[in-house]
């Protein structure tokens, strides 16, 4: 056998025994390749709902507000570039500061009373005492009602002539005898829904605000006793801060949710008498609803979306310096 022949025999005979021995076991890295992909597989279908349902409405909003969109363009689909012309619509239609003012008021002073009255509940709730746990329930009722029934109900309770909160103030000598205008005067009609928006938050705030309670070690309130600390030291120094966090979902989210109200201020008010209850929400959805300028209804949600990312981005920046700077002292 020649030389070539050995060495083409001794060749086979190596590829041959390399074949038959067994596959070697994945590597880490394949291991940790495939854990990696069996992740994304779970996450896949969240990823692909808010893509859906989240991610392309907001894209297709900011389009359309740089768009001349109008009942021609749902069946067209075609829709002229109009620039920042929806824009300047807005700003320049005489409304628009009159408008920011009310949001604000109506957001700011909802937002206080929301948040007040749901910690004052909150303290008071962990106590215990007999039913105390029923009527937390009884409590829950405004945040679970549907929004338009409860509209519905308050619209009928502030009635000037036959409703039941003029009745009980006129009968307490605190309102005139012909009762308080709620709904058909342009001054208090913002204060109407103001009124109805914190009685439905009322509960979002107790049951958030609780739970954070809940969750505060009882040692910390024994040590501040032993210590003679007084309720107002206890809560400064004990409650408070560690109830941070808890504070932050609650004004955050409660931020985010007030500003955007729509259904409540169309039921009560209709965002009347001679707009004095009308809101940017509001505004942006009869824009697009009931005028059918959908460029400038877009155009204006994305102005309420900037609003709430700058207010997160700005309170989530203090209430981090804050902690920071007591975690120094």
């Amino acid at each position: 056998m020649t030389h070539v022949e050995l060495t083409r025999s001794h060749l086979t005979d190596s590829q041959l025994a390399r074949d038959a021995k067994p596959s070697a076991p994945p590597t880490g890295r394949m291991r940790a390749r495939r854990e990696r992909l069996a992740q994304w597989a779970f996450v896949a279908p969240a990823v692909v709902y808010l893509v859906a349902f989240f991610g392309y409405p907001i894209v297709k909003n900011v389009v359309m507000s740089f768009q001349d969109y109008s009942t021609a363009s749902l069946y067209t689909g075609r829709a002229p570039f109009a620039g920042l012309a929806n824009y300047r619509a807005l700003l320049h239609s005489g409304r628009f500061g009159e408008l920011v003012w009310h949001t604000a008021v109506f957001t700011v002073v909802s937002l206080v009373g929301q948040f007040v009255l749901g910690l004052a509940l909150a303290l008071f709730f962990t106590r215990r005492f007999p039913l105390g746990g029923v009527i937390r329930a009884l409590l829950l009722l405004p945040w679970l009602l549907p929004m338009v029934a409860s509209a519905t109900v308050w619209r009928w309770m502030l009635d000037q002539d036959n409703g039941v909160v003029n009745s009980l103030l006129t009968s307490a000598r605190l309102a005139p005898a012909h009762g308080v205008p709620w709904l058909s005067d342009s001054h208090t009609a913002l204060f109407a829904v103001i009124i109805v928006n914190i009685w439905v938050g009322i509960p979002f705030n107790l049951v958030i605000l609780y739970g954070g309670l809940k969750e505060i070690p009882p040692e910390l309130y024994e040590a501040a006793a032993i210590d003679g600390a007084g309720r107002i030291a206890t809560f400064r120094h004990i409650t408070w801060p560690l109830l941070r966090p808890v504070v932050t979902v609650a004004v955050v989210l409660g931020f985010i949710y007030t500003v955007k109200v729509i259904d409540i201020i169309l039921v009560v008010t209709g965002g009347g008498p001679a707009y004095g209850s009308q809101t940017l929400a509001v505004e942006s959805y009869q824009l697009s609803f009931k005028t059918f300028l959908f460029g400038q209804g877009a155009a204006m949600g994305n102005i309420l979306i900037l609003v709430s990312l700058v207010f997160a981005m700005v309170y989530l920046r203090f209430n981090r310096q804050a902690v920071r700077a007591e975690g120094e002292q």
